[in-house]
């Protein structure tokens, strides 16, 4: 129960900031420039000064280097879930014009917004370079697969730009990490200045994080909130197949047991708040994209409870 209660804390601790963000978009505080900016100030400022501040503060050379060869077991569970996919769009009459979406949501999952508070609540900051471990993996999947099921849903028949997908790969927070590694594997030591603004900076990321999606939320509207089969399947998806997988894959496994808990709960995320983004510029259904991302994370806040029971 000890457990249980924990896991409950550490959800109560994102259910109020995200709370936090709700009732400011309620009350007019906020609009989707306001959203999209927030956006912007945590995944291409605070959240690399974030990894850079912690990679460098509190890991070694040697414990950066022993957790590369892990990159396999996310990478293989995403690939499974998408050979499942296939098979859930049949299962739950999947409408057509939404069938790449669905696969995208069903083998992706938020494990920056949502992902990297939750494990830093639950666990604390030495959990956070499997958390990046399971986020390189996963923005890789989202960003060329996903990214390509989401177009042919639109009809956008137009070649995907490498360019802009290694851009979208290669994203400020990914960079923020290298860099935090690079400077460790070769004992660079920043000058203690710089060190003071990346934690300040850095210090900006749960809370912005937070915010967002509780603005996220009111501007999906609860009231769109429905359950049908298309919304059935990605929730079985994200919070029964992908975590089941996952688990199958580590529990053998000859890893820290904090790495193998990281790993599950970051395959049981919500759905990326990125998929409403990339649906409505390639004109697929950005409005189903948005209800489950609404979806997804209310009820990951019960599921992860769970979860850490189980664990």
């Amino acid at each position: 129960m000890g457990t249980f209660f924990q896991g409950i804390q550490g959800i109560l601790v994102i259910i109020i900031m995200i709370s936090v963000g709700y009732v400011l978009a309620h009350r007019g505080w906020f609009d989707k420039k306001t959203s999209k900016l927030i956006a912007k100030l945590v995944t291409q400022i605070a959240l690399p000064a974030y990894m850079i501040s912690t990679i460098t503060n509190h890991f070694t050379s040697k414990e950066l280097i022993e957790l590369l060869p892990n990159l396999r077991f996310p990478i293989l569970s995403m690939l499974i879930l998408f050979a499942i996919s296939f098979w859930a769009v049949k299962i739950f009459s999947v409408q057509k014009n939404h069938s790449g979406l669905f696969k995208s949501m069903f083998c992706n999952s938020n494990t920056v917004f949502i992902g990297l508070p939750v494990n830093l609540a639950l666990f604390g900051e030495q959990s956070l370079p499997y958390v990046l471990v399971f986020y390189m993996a996963n923005t890789t999947f989202f960003w060329t697969l996903g990214v390509y099921l989401i177009q042919r849903d639109g009809n956008y028949l137009s070649k995907i730009s490498w360019k802009q997908t290694l851009g979208k790969i290669f994203s400020p927070p990914l960079l923020g990490f290298i860099v935090g590694v690079i400077l460790v594997l070769l004992h660079v030591k920043l000058p203690a200045f710089l060190m003071s603004d990346f934690n300040y900076i850095g210090g900006l990321t749960i809370p912005l994080s937070m915010i967002f999606i509780g603005i996220a939320i009111h501007q999906a509207g609860l009231s769109k909130l429905r359950l049908n089969k298309d919304n059935i399947g990605v929730l079985i998806g994200r919070f029964v197949a992908a975590p089941a997988i996952m688990t199958l894959l580590v529990l053998p496994a000859p890893m820290p047991a904090l790495m193998k808990e990281v790993f599950i709960l970051q395959s049981a995320m919500p759905v990326m708040t990125n998929a409403p983004v990339v649906s409505e510029l390639y004109h697929a259904d950005s409005d189903y994209a948005a209800v489950m991302v609404t979806e997804t994370t209310l009820l990951s806040m019960i599921e992860i409870p769970i979860l850490m029971t189980i664990f």
